[in-house]
Order: C-alpha cells, then sequence, then structure tokens
C-alpha cells in the first residue's frame, strides 16, 4: 500500500471553496502528491479531455469537489447551466477515474438534495422522500445523480466511491459575487460597502426567519480527508449500498437573521438591518444530522462566530470594490 507521501491525489476543483481547503488539509497531512488542473488546462465537461487526464497521470484517489455553484438568484436565473454543468462534470470524473483504475473517490454533494419540508434534523435516509426546493431543483437533481452514481459502481465493479453532504459552507476562498454568491459571503460583502459608502441600512432577501446551519470550510475538509482515510469495512458498516452518503455539519442552526446580525458585528457596520418580504426565503429550515459522522470519531472545530470574523479578515485581504 502506498504511503502519504506516494499517494498522487487529484483534486478537482482546487481553486473552489472546497477544492482549495481540501488541498490544504492533504497538504497539512503531509500528501505531497496533490494533484490539480486549472479550468484552461483541463475542461471536465469535456469527457475526452478528462479522460487523456487520467489516462496519462496515474491518479491513486479523487477529490471531486469541482461543481457549478450559487445562491438563490443564480439558481433561478441559470437552471440549465446548474444541471447541465454539474451532470457532465461529475459523470465524465467518475466514469473516466473508473476506467482509469482509481478505486477510491469522494464525491462532494449538498444538503440541498434532501425534499424541502424534510423533518429536522435531515437524516441521510430523508434521500428522495419528498418534493425538492424549486428554487436549486436542478442543482440538487445533479448532485442526487451524483451520489446514485456513486453507489452504482460501487455495486456493480467494486470501487469504493465515497458521498459526502455538506450543509451550508463558508470561509477563505469564498465567492463574493454581489448576485450569485451564497448567504454569509454576500451579508459580508454588502455590509463590508455599506460601511464604506456610509449608508443608513442594508436591505436583505427575505424575512430573516429561515434557519440555516452553517459550516467553515476548513472543517469541511478535514472532514472529507477524515472519511477518506477511514477503511471500508469502517465506512460499510455505517452505510449501505444504496445509502452511502455521510452527512457533514455542526449539528446547530441559526436565523437568517441571527447570521446577519454576527456578520454585522463582525464588519462593524452601524446601521440597521432591513428585510424585503417581496423575495423568496427558499427553503424554511436545513438542519442536518450528523449522528453518523459523529460515530465515525468527527466533530467541528470552528464556531460561527469566530469563522466569520476569520472569512471577514481574508475578504478583507483580497477585497476590490
Amino acid at each position: 500500500m502506498k504511503s502519504n507521501l506516494q499517494k498522487r491525489i487529484y483534486v478537482a476543483g482546487h481553486r473552489g471553496l472546497v477544492g482549495s481547503a481540501i488541498v490544504r488539509a492533504l497538504r497539512k497531512r503531509d500528501y505531497a502528491n496533490v494533484i490539480t488542473r486549472t479550468h484552461a488546462e483541463l475542461e471536465l465537461t469535456d469527457q475526452q479531455a478528462v479522460r487523456r487526464f487520467f489516462e496519462e497521470n496515474q491518479i491513486d484517489e479523487v477529490y471531486l469537489a469541482a461543481a457549478k455553484v450559487g445562491g438563490i438568484h443564480a439558481n433561478n436565473t441559470y437552471p440549465a447551466e446548474f444541471i447541465y454543468d454539474n451532470l457532465m462534470v461529475q459523470s465524465n470524473v467518475i466514469n473516466e477515474a473508473y476506467r482509469a483504475g482509481v478505486t477510491k473517490l469522494l464525491f462532494l454533494g449538498s444538503s440541498c438534495i434532501y425534499p424541502r419540508l424534510a423533518e429536522q434534523p435531515i437524516r441521510e435516509e430523508y434521500l428522495m422522500n419528498g418534493a425538492l426546493e424549486p428554487t436549486n431543483e436542478p442543482y440538487a437533481i445533479a448532485k442526487i445523480a451524483g451520489i446514485k452514481m456513486c453507489e452504482s459502481y460501487n455495486r456493480q465493479y467494486g470501487t469504493d466511491y465515497r458521498s459526502v453532504m455538506p450543509t451550508n459552507l463558508y470561509g477563505p476562498g469564498d465567492n463574493y459575487h454581489p448576485e450569485n454568491s451564497h448567504v454569509i459571503p454576500a451579508l459580508i460583502r454588502r455590509f463590508h460597502e455599506a460601511k464604506l459608502s456610509g449608508a443608513s441600512k442594508v436591505t436583505i432577501w427575505g424575512t430573516g426567519t429561515p434557519r440555516r446551519e452553517f459550516l467553515y470550510v476548513d472543517d469541511m475538509a478535514d472532514a472529507c480527508v477524515h472519511v477518506m482515510q477511514l477503511d471500508r469495512s469502517t465506512y460499510d458498516q455505517h452505510t449501505t449500498p444504496m445509502l452511502s452518503h455521510i452527512n457533514v455539519g455542526t449539528g446547530e442552526d441559526v436565523t437568517i437573521r441571527e447570521v446577519a446580525e454576527i456578520i454585522r458585528k463582525a464588519v462593524g457596520f452601524q446601521g440597521d438591518i432591513e428585510f424585503d418580504t417581496s423575495k423568496p426565503d427558499g427553503t424554511p429550515r436545513k438542519l442536518m444530522n450528523t449522528a453518523k459522522l459523529t460515530s465515525l470519531g468527527w466533530r467541528p472545530g470552528m464556531r460561527l462566530g469566530e469563522g466569520i470574523k476569520e472569512t471577514y479578515a481574508h475578504f478583507q485581504a483580497d477585497y476590490k470594490a
């Protein structure tokens, strides 16, 4: 068996929020041969390009963190791109990894795979037990397909392809686009710019009442490596062939209003917060049941307030008006 120093590990999507954190986590653990490719170097929607990559690089393990992601606005505006791009990327990477003899892979999904009105906290077995949230249904369907693709390859070919479903993530390397970002980076930018301009208030979509769980991205990366390092018999004891994914989260949630107040304090914005109730709230609540991962020996390390402070510091270092 190869040591950590010898394994060639491909991280797909290494420039993204999760992928960059996984690279940090692997290097922290002395994985020396971390293989990455930029979008310009490897177009993951191109099957032939992906096939050549795997044929030429002798990959031992894959972390599949590449995905087209975004908030409510982006999902509503580009549904065709969200379903097509994600289906193509994951289909190409999973299939070509298998063809090249890669037996171990980790697929990263999303908590939006679960029914919109799922019982809380959400257990892994609630998958496909109800209607999805309409605002991100195309993305969710693609992610469900990725889980089932991994399970199908395991059942037919004996591969060891695992899946983790993170809750809402935030941290260094996030997307701060004013329209296409998720709630924490969007609010960090909005409060920061309001502070710079001397604005009297910040307006936030929805009622502020939906509850969300937030996980610092370096904790997520640590969980990914933890899950991948589990021996197969241990992983299989906690999953089944057709229910093989594992939730990753903190087990705690807050309202959008509460997280807005935490961000306002971290940024130092002195104005008011106003909620535009004409805009959609999205799913009323999304809290993950993380008992399975806890039983496998992993817990998060970063508290929300401290994580937002760290994230804001990284944002300030990179911010361009």
